[in-house]
């Protein structure tokens, strides 16, 4: 998203708004792999990087110890080259950053090299061995304090150094004591440490997608998303806030990225929406809402859904199945209050003539459709994320390099032959594995270098293999610092207490443990990015909460959008924070009118563990007296209104401007709608059926006397 332009053409045409592609910030660094040598071995080890990962990821040849450890030796080299790179100013400085990345680097080799050894020696490490934990530990620190910020180590360097000295606390705190031998073990080179769950999910899931998202982007999915966000809702009221939500959603669909995307996109929209008269604070909380929403917004959503099919050991398609109707909720609650917003204002949307025609964005663009469209169809027919994955990227590297190609093919019809043969061709991988698809693109490849057009686009897909490299850098790390805390946890069996406290206090109030595990999620989140914050606390009050009965998808999926709703509410609010430059507003301002944008966030998850059939979970009492269709449709329904009368109240406009106790009503009346007891389903109904006619009626009076 970003920033329309307006004027006339050299025909004196009134010219239409499009929102050019912007590069993205990583978390931690800036733009772009550096300048001279050490920018062109950044940028080639990146390209490394990604191949390493595609060819695992296609052929899965390499035990998976090995591929952790290299994933992680990899993340360790790229980061502190990218540190010296972009961030280091003087020469020592950038020598020392690359020693770092390099001795990261040697623990993965260590680790491939060594790899029978270690296994047959496991609990019983030599020096050397000793050492390179060590070393890897400290530099896995390093690269989270560098690149994520100094709360999530802190937060880490807590847990490890409650390993060290817990056995001198006192009960229930108190453990048995571990020396420094088994600590490097568990950490270094077991799967419960930095080798654990999160970052296998970042090296087998999470960076295949990363790297699919960037093919797609360079192939130029984010334009046909803008121009058709633009086309098809730049004329509503409100239309330039109502593209940046549209927009966010439709890129949560391939990226799942947040603040990142705030950062990237913030600075055209935002200064769109205040020309067209929003208020600073709302434009910027209309760009972190929407952002931060691409997180839930299947079938990629974030790094964290990969990370929770592989902890709950349930297929990525039940993931997304549970997050369909919550992100329908979430954006269509930034819609609605967008179009109060707009109304309270006096905005209307921009003229049409000004905008381009989102059907012609789609015929323009179609076949990128295709990749995103085979990658659904295989996660819900039941292949693995990362079969998925790897195919939807394989069949966009397709798409990129077979376009110059078809380009100098003279007639039509031959050029839809050749694209006829070629995705036959591409689709074969189906029926005879990925070996004949990896032929294609080594044909595509060889062919691209002989036709005019050619070279560039084979540029294009390096650049695409680096760029997505670098884009998996804050989620790899974290997923690398955030191993210290789950292998804490599994050490000493700290959870066990904290899951204990939780279910004595839910015997008597579930609302107060949700509360609780809510309040954790968010004061987590004031520090640490989403992906460590649900790691963190779903493995502390996912188990607490399924013993209070709370089905384990939906108590994680509780966890995970609070671990999104904390980089929206005040006092800290990182998506809001990073608007702020751009909105040229307070960062509290904006993290107040994303709190409101976001009811919908903070609504939905305590619904669904109160009727779990919001995520298309277990059935409730209604589903047994009318069957399971008719209650999901009544929840919804009670959800959408609640949304409605929550929405009003927090703007202050309906149909016209509301008085204060006209806001408390139906705030109450959105709250008995929610609230999961006998009768307030009725009383909710009828309050919200009866306010909105009376206040409809008013307003009718009021504009006929005008």
């Amino acid at each position: 998203m970003s920033e329309a332009s307006s004027g006339t053409t050299t025909d004196g045409k009134s010219a239409t708004f499009h929102l050019p592609a912007v590069e993205e910030h990583v978390e931690g660094l800036p733009p772009g792999f550096g300048d001279g040598i050490a920018g062109k071995a950044a940028f080639l080890i990146a390209v490394a990087f990604s191949v390493f990962q595609i060819y695992v990821a296609a052929y899965g040849s390499i035990p998976s110890q090995v591929v952790r450890a290299m994933h992680v030796g990899f993340l360790l080299l790229l980061g502190f080259g990218l540190i010296a790179n972009l961030r280091a100013k003087s020469m020592p400085a950038k020598a020392a950053f690359w020693a770092l990345g390099a001795l990261g680097f040697g623990t993965g080799l260590y680790n491939w090299v060594f790899y029978t050894d270690l296994i047959r020696r496991s609990g019983f490490l030599t020096t050397p061995d000793l050492i390179v934990g060590a070393v890897l530990v400290v530099l896995v620190f390093e690269a989270a304090r560098r690149l994520m910020g100094l709360p999530l180590a802190i937060i880490a360097l807590i847990f490890l150094a409650y390993c060290f000295f817990g056995n001198h606390l006192p009960p229930p705190l108190v453990h048995r004591g571990y020396d420094f031998a088994q600590l490097v073990d568990t950490f270094a080179y077991g799967t419960e440490g930095i080798y654990g769950t999160p970052i296998y999910v970042s090296a087998a899931y999470i960076f295949i997608f990363v790297v699919f998202a960037a093919f797609l982007e360079r192939a130029g999915m984010i334009a046909l998303f803008n121009d058709f966000a633009l086309g098809l809702v730049g004329t509503w009221r409100g239309g330039p806030a109502q593209v940046c939500v549209l927009s966010s959603a439709l890129m949560g669909t391939i990226s799942g990225s947040g603040v990142a995307n705030v950062v990237a996109s913030g600075q055209f929209t935002i200064p769109l929406m205040k020309r067209f008269g929003f208020r600073s604070a709302f434009a910027g909380a209309v760009e972190a809402t929407s952002s931060m929403g691409g997180q839930i917004m299947p079938p990629v959503m974030g790094a964290v859904a990969f990370i929770m099919a592989e902890t709950l050991n349930v297929p990525f398609a039940e993931v997304v199945k549970a997050a369909i109707i919550p992100a329908l909720l979430y954006f269509g609650a930034c819609f609605w209050q967008v179009h109060l917003e707009a109304g309270k204002a006096g905005l209307h949307g921009m003229a049409k003539a000004e905008l381009p025609n989102p059907w012609d964005a789609v015929r323009q663009h179609w076949p990128l459709v295709l990749p995103l469209a085979a990658l659904i169809y295989l996660l819900f027919a039941g292949y693995t994320p990362i079969f998925a994955g790897t195919m939807g990227l394989a069949l966009t590297i397709v798409l990129i390099l077979g376009t110059p190609l078809a380009a100098a093919i003279g007639p039509l019809a031959f050029r839809i032959v050749f694209w006829l043969a070629l995705g036959l061709a591409a689709a074969s991988f189906m029926k005879f594995g990925v070996n004949l698809l990896g032929l294609v693109i080594a044909a595509l490849v060889a062919a691209c270098f002989t036709f005019k057009g050619g070279r560039e686009t084979l540029q294009i897909c390096v650049d695409s293999l680096a760029e997505g490299a670098k884009n998996a850098l804050p989620v790899g790390i974290a997923c690398d610092i955030v191993g210290i805390v789950i292998g804490t946890l599994t050490l000493t069996g700290i959870a066990s207490t904290f899951i204990g406290w939780i279910i004595s206090i839910g015997e008597n109030n579930l609302f107060l443990s949700l509360l609780l595990t809510m309040l954790t999620c968010l004061v987590l989140g004031m520090g640490i990015p989403t992906i460590p914050n649900y790691i963190i606390t779903s493995s502390l009050a996912g188990p607490a909460l399924l013993e209070l009965g709370v089905p384990l998808l939906v108590s994680h999926m509780f966890v995970f959008y609070f671990g999104i709703m904390a980089d929206l509410t005040p006092p800290v609010a990182l998506a809001a924070f990073a608007a702020a430059p751009m909105a040229r507003e307070s960062g509290l301002k904006i993290g107040i009118q994303a709190t409101k944008l976001a009811i919908a966030g903070f609504v939905v998850p305590f619904m669904a563990v109160y009727t779990p059939a919001l995520m298309l979970q277990d059935a409730g009492p209604i589903a047994a007296e009318f069957g399971y269709p008719v209650e999901v449709a009544y929840i919804v329904a009670k959800a959408c209104m609640g949304i409605v009368l929550w929405g009003a109240a927090a703007v202050g406009f309906l149909a016209r401007r509301m008085a204060g106790w006209e806001r408390l009503l139906a705030f109450a009346a959105g709250v008995l709608l929610v609230a999961a007891v006998p009768l307030t389903d009725e009383a909710g109904w009828a309050l919200a059926l009866a306010w909105i006619g009376w206040h409809c009626f008013r307003a009718r009076q009021a504009s006929v006397k005008t």
